[in-house]
């Protein structure tokens, strides 16, 4: 097996086991801000300035989460270009 095949096949395996660990994160910290605005909902005694800034808070980790996976899924698609390239410069050898 070439050299370039193999490492193409584990950026791609990577890619897959990034993607499936991020998205079950996504789904417990999902999870998580459900339960947390339910608790809100129910706190009377919690000021409508400190719901607001929970609020902002979640939305605030939700965009750094949102802004973490799009750098990640920029630098995989460099590295896959990375080695179509060099796949394209062996194959014209």
């Amino acid at each position: 097996m070439e050299p370039v095949k193999i490492a193409k096949q584990m950026v791609e395996f990577q890619k897959a086991t990034f993607d499936n660990s991020f998205n079950a994160m996504s789904m417990v910290q999902e999870q998580a801000e459900r339960m947390i605005n339910m608790g809100l909902d129910q706190a009377n005694w919690l000021p409508e300035e400190g719901k607001r800034v929970v609020d902002a808070w979640l939305k605030s980790y939700k965009k750094g989460r949102g802004d973490f996976k799009k750098i990640v899924d920029d630098n995989f698609t460099r590295v896959e270009q990375f080695f179509a390239g060099t796949e394209k410069t062996q194959k014209k050898k």
